[in-house]
């Protein structure tokens, strides 16, 4: 983890971004999610639009066809117990399409962005459209 914190960066506004995001979906009553990018020539992780997407069907028309993003997702799930669950979770969205030298550079910032974030688990999904099927993945594993 050392070698990650040299090599890729955080600014202070989206540290504080970060914290304010998970705080602020905890309890929240629909899906909520941000996407982040690595910005390729400072290594600086930053949230790529000023978006809290709200639907998993916008956010998956955001997400683009052959470059890495990390996005934060909050979702709001009703268990079998009856109890209301909100999973907090990076997607690690890697399309199958991305060039080499982004799959390194995003696999490299995976742990220190997963820790800066305070993410719960961290799904790896290689298509857009798997996003329709989240809650199954969410609540395949308490």
């Amino acid at each position: 983890m050392a070698s990650e914190s040299r090599l890729y960066t955080f600014s202070p506004k989206t540290t504080a971004d970060l914290r304010k995001f998970r705080l602020g979906t905890s309890r929240a009553k629909d899906p909520q999610a941000v996407i982040y990018q690595i910005d390729k020539h400072t290594l600086e992780i930053a949230q790529a639009d000023n978006v809290i997407y709200t639907n998993m069907q916008e956010l998956a028309d955001e997400l683009p066809g052959h470059s890495p993003r990390y996005v934060l997702l909050s979702y709001p799930l009703t268990l079998s117990s009856g109890r209301l669950s909100v999973p907090y979770v990076m997607i690690y969205y890697l399309p199958v399409t991305c060039n080499a030298e982004l799959r390194m550079l995003y696999a490299g910032a995976k742990e220190l962005m997963r820790n800066t974030a305070e993410v719960g688990r961290v799904i790896e999904m290689a298509d857009a459209e798997d996003l329709e099927e989240i809650e199954e993945k969410l609540g395949g594993e308490q």
